[in-house]
């Protein structure tokens, strides 16, 4: 599944646009590749990540993958709920499994994202 108001990157992370505010999450794609997600490592609140830059990880049972940061900004909200359930990460990628929203510093990096319809075409690829 993806989402056509979403922006994409090619290693599999989604963005969320509010304001000066993004959401970020893992695809659905993301998800079913690693299976059951078991820990999800989260950055602290006030932290800055910076486009391209591992901010946190997800383990699964079989993999653990570092989560790419889509956009550089500062932290201002985790997703507190997968330290208890990262299986939200597999039931609901693109809802209650949000990872970290970031205040921006930079719109003009969104520019390099993918829309819908090319990241339907690099995972169908």
């Amino acid at each position: 599944m993806v989402k056509n108001d979403l922006l994409y990157t090619e290693s599999h992370e989604w963005v969320e646009l509010i304001g000066d505010e993004a959401v970020i999450g893992i695809t659905d794609y993301a998800q079913h590749e690693l299976g059951d997600i078991v820990y999800v490592e989260l950055p602290e609140i006030g932290e800055n990540v910076e486009k391209g830059e591992g901010f946190g990880s997800v383990e699964a049972v079989k993999a653990v993958e570092d989560i790419l940061s889509p956009v550089s900004g500062e932290v201002i909200a985790i997703n507190e709920e997968l330290e208890d359930k990262p299986e939200l990460l597999n039931s609901d990628a693109f809802g209650d499994g949000w990872i970290i929203k970031v205040r921006l510093t930079n719109k003009d990096e969104l520019e390099d994202l993918l829309k819908a319809d090319k990241y339907k075409d690099l995972i169908e690829g």
